[in-house]
């Protein structure tokens, strides 16, 4: 039996290598929560374990995990096929955590998604993978074969009564399908735009069903949860956060990459003592601490801890927590321009705002940049963060890419106002 993990998500992944195969992690205490769960624990207190360790959302939102679950009606009041899918289509800029999980131990995605499904009674499970992740999805598929050779998946689990399918669906490539209810139309093999809420997905789901959308990284704590107890889980965070959580860096630091740390971690020591800190010649101005869809935590902050609630206090957001870094080289009018011509591109064009608003404050940044820029421009972008702002669009895509334009304006006026001042980048 190994020692009780304190970083167990990435316990067995060896960056570099190919990923333990089932035997291998079957060696190291893999499918034991399985083995001890299916046919002997009430579904119903997997729910209540699950609720209890505070597990939140990984993918940014951090909604608990346990209350998701108890929304969905019970077998007895919905009787017929139940689904759980995971969100793993992680298209969001500077974000790349479940990648690691994905192709690092893909037989820890597929224990948590034995036991998620086992606690809700869902028949059949889906993998949503984003399509350019080839390396994940064959490392899936071989995985989750492995597990059916063994029992561990198919008709009548390991005498358990419980039957469950699991497949990877490779996605189409666009940022929407992030959004749980327009992965679940491109599931269906519909064009990707977000659905009207309510209903939510937990009642009227995948093909009209009641369905469970999970990210990677959430599926793959319930194991160590179920084998480990609430307590446990609740004990590994610090600076009163629970848990773990993959954490990223990526600009011009030392060592980019991905790195499990304590949940409440504060961001300058990851990005100091795990990222390295900056690059020869580089200071750092500021951080987007939760991919490009969240507002600019200025240097001052850093050591605020990586939780969703310290984050809002300093008007910002966690999200998946990988930080991408602006340096002090690199031009912030140009840094936001770029943001704001991938999230214009990615525009499922299903609401007006979104569809004719993000491209137009692209086309302006980018003027502005060029040295072309007018006096007038700022205020306009200003009142289009609130056009395009939480409440004024279909879904969160605009609102979310009006977060960096919006902080860029407040802590960078001088740097806006002196392009327009001198019609050039002074960066340039």
């Amino acid at each position: 039996m190994s020692a009780i993990p304190r970083l167990p998500l990435t316990r067995n992944i060896r960056r570099g290598a190919a990923p333990f195969s089932r035997a291998e992690y079957e060696q190291a205490d893999g499918y034991l929560a399985v083995r001890d769960t299916l046919g002997k624990v009430e579904p119903a207190s997997l729910i209540t374990l699950i609720a209890a360790s505070g597990l939140g959302g990984c993918g940014g939102g951090g909604f608990p995990t346990g209350r998701k679950w108890q929304l969905m009606p019970g077998k007895d009041q919905r009787p017929g096929p139940r689904y759980l899918v995971i969100n793993a289509d992680e298209m969001e800029p500077g974000t790349f955590k479940d990648r690691l999980l994905l192709e690092g131990d893909p037989h820890q995605m597929i224990e948590g998604i034995i036991l998620s499904a086992y606690a809700l009674q869902a028949d059949h499970a889906y993998i949503f993978v984003r399509g350019e992740y080839l390396t994940a999805i064959e490392r899936l598929n071989h995985a989750i074969a492995e597990a059916e050779a063994a029992g561990l998946i198919g008709e009548n689990i390991l005498g358990s009564g419980f039957d469950l399918s699991v497949q990877v669906h490779g996605g189409a490539g666009r940022y929407i399908c992030g959004e749980e209810t327009a992965l679940l139309n491109s599931l269906e093999g519909r064009r990707a735009i977000p659905r009207s809420k309510p209903p939510f997905p937990q009642v009227n789901g995948l093909w009209g069903c009641p369905t469970i959308v999970n990210n990677v990284e959430t599926i793959c704590n319930v194991p160590h949860i179920v084998r480990y107890g609430a307590d446990w889980y609740r004990g590994l965070g610090v600076n009163g956060a629970l848990g773990t959580k993959i954490y990223g860096v990526s600009g011009r630091v030392r060592n980019p990459g991905t790195f499990e740390l304590p949940m409440g971690t504060p961001m300058r020591d990851m990005i100091e003592d795990h990222a390295g800190g900056m690059k020869e010649g580089y200071r750092l101005t500021a951080v987007l601490p939760g991919g490009a869809s969240t507002a600019f935590l200025m240097a001052e902050n850093l050591d605020v801890p990586m939780t969703f609630a310290d984050m809002a206090k300093h008007g910002t957001r966690l999200g998946t927590g990988t930080a991408i870094v602006l340096d002090d080289k690199t031009c912030p009018v140009g840094f936001i321009a770029n943001l704001q011509q991938f999230f214009a591109r990615e525009s499922c064009g299903w609401c007006a705002p979104c569809r004719d608003g993000l491209p137009w404050v692209e086309r302006t940044l980018k003027s502005i940049e060029a040295g072309e820029g007018r006096a007038t421009d700022l205020d306009l972008l200003l009142e289009m963060t609130g056009n395009l702002g939480p409440g004024r669009t279909f879904c969160a895509l605009a609102p979310g890419a009006m977060a960096s334009l919006q902080s860029g304006l407040q802590y960078f006026g001088p740097v806006f106002e002196q392009h327009i001042a001198t019609k050039a980048c002074p960066w340039t």
